[in-house]
């Protein structure tokens, strides 16, 4: 499916109908540069193409990072049809890897 990018502006309408694993970021977030390249193979990786992938970025998207209750970053969320499912606050592959399959 490949890595999609939402802000505040059509954050409601990439979770609509689906299953959708938000990574939460900040530019200055050296964890969350580092976690970019995983995050986005993750998201072509056919194991989990029923799950659409979207960064946002936690400091210009407010109202985004509300709705996935960001406390640290890099932050995951799970929503599953416009629905707040959990979340995770990871720098670890395998710990997110774990959090997608219990998604699914």
């Amino acid at each position: 499916m490949g890595l999609l990018v939402a802000d505040d502006n059509n954050f409601e309408d990439q979770l609509t109908g689906k299953k959708v694993i938000v990574k939460y970021y900040a530019d200055w977030c050296g964890s969350c540069r580092l976690f970019a390249p995983k995050f986005k193979r993750l998201s072509n990786d056919e194991k989990y193409s029923g799950i659409t992938f979207l960064d946002v970025n936690a400091e210009s998207n407010p109202e985004s990072r509300k709705k996935g209750a960001v406390k640290n970053l890099p932050s995951f969320a799970i929503f599953d049809d416009g629905k707040f499912v959990g979340s995770i606050c990871t720098s670890k592959e395998e710990a997110l890897v774990e959090f997608l399959e219990k998604a699914k």
